[in-house]
């Protein structure tokens, strides 16, 4: 009788054989927190390469706008001389900077609305240098330039 209750109370503190029951339960966590980490990489470098872009058509708008208001006329009337711009002028010395360029952007418009100011808009298509589900596959960038020119 001593021995059947000596094997009893020794099989209840043994521990069963196997895993223990939270064994594994962090695998998932590490391949969860993973995916959530590269999906921000992504989208950050995504973001960043976009902010480039738009700032680097800013600057060629810019360019094509100050090579617009440089293809100027010089009028003298009277005593005073003034430089005149005309909207083919600016179209074609902005369309001259863009064909310099060869990146891809288009000129959408270029004028002078004042005869002294030359405006010129641009656009280009923006696509994503890592294409996934987290951003757009195309966007349309736009960017304007303004350029005045004067005589001193």
């Amino acid at each position: 009788m001593d021995r059947s209750m000596s094997g009893a109370r020794g099989s209840v503190g043994r521990p069963r054989p196997g895993p223990p029951p939270d064994a594994g339960s962090i695998l998932p966590l590490i391949l969860g927190y993973a995916l959530l980490a590269i999906a921000l990489i992504v989208v950050c470098v995504c973001a960043t390469d976009l902010y480039v872009a738009q700032k680097r058509l800013d600057s060629v708008a810019d360019a094509a706008a100050l090579a617009g208001a440089d293809g100027f006329r010089v009028e003298v009337q009277g005593t005073t001389i003034r430089a005149e711009l005309t909207d083919d002028d600016v179209r074609a010395k902005a369309g001259a900077v863009l064909d310099v360029l060869d990146d891809g952007s288009e000129l959408v418009s270029a004028e002078s609305p004042d005869g002294v100011s030359a405006r010129v808009v641009i656009r280009t298509t923006w696509t994503p240098p890592l294409v996934g589900d987290f951003v757009p596959p195309l966007l349309t960038l736009h960017a304007t330039g303004t350029s005045r020119t004067a005589l001193g």
